[in-house]
């Protein structure tokens, strides 16, 4: 039996995604973390035909609306490589108190591991119009203005918002759809 009804309904369109720090661990709050995961989305970008249309990362979790070919497959391998490389992250620099916890909230059946990263799934929501992206875009560039960290969304360095006021931002995105 599946653990989420969530589903990717289309693979030819975009689908909103959040993706969540176990237990909402503060794992993003360090440049070298967040480049994992943009690193992570550049790959995918280059070998897979991975489509970003939006994106932030918050210190505990990351919305995207992102397509491709297969998108459960390429969030899969996203959030199992860029897991390997947080905890490889962790270990080197000694963040002994962050592990515990991500070993302490490891769910019983993930026995494969020793910490887990990722809260399970991704809740994927298909973006079937034109007003549906506007609304989830804007949702995602005013989260970090809604937490009371920046006063604009294009203030915030981990997001598209900068992207779509016409600066350059951290990672190529989509604008057109």
């Amino acid at each position: 039996m599946p653990r989420t009804r969530y589903r990717v309904l289309d693979k030819t369109c975009p689908h909103f995604l959040t993706a969540t720090a176990n237990h909402w661990q503060p794992l993003f709050t360090r440049t070298e973390t967040v480049d994992i995961i943009l690193d992570s989305w550049r790959f995918l970008q280059r070998e897979a035909d991975f489509k970003i249309y939006g994106y932030v990362i918050l210190e505990n979790h990351l919305h995207l609306i992102a397509a491709s070919n297969d998108l459960s497959h390429d969030m899969q391998r996203f959030k199992s490589y860029s897991a390997k490389r947080i905890i490889s992250y962790l270990e080197k620099h000694h963040a002994a108190g962050i592990l515990e916890l991500l070993a302490l909230f490891k769910r019983a059946h993930k026995t494969e591991s020793t910490y887990q990263v990722w809260e399970e799934g991704n809740h994927p929501q298909l973006i079937a119009s034109e007003e549906m992206m506007r609304q989830k875009l804007d949702y995602i560039h005013q989260n970090p203005v809604k937490r009371g960290y920046v006063d604009l969304p294009e203030h915030w360095r981990y997001s598209s918002a900068r992207d779509y006021a016409g600066q350059k931002g951290l990672i190529d995105i989509v604008q057109a759809w």
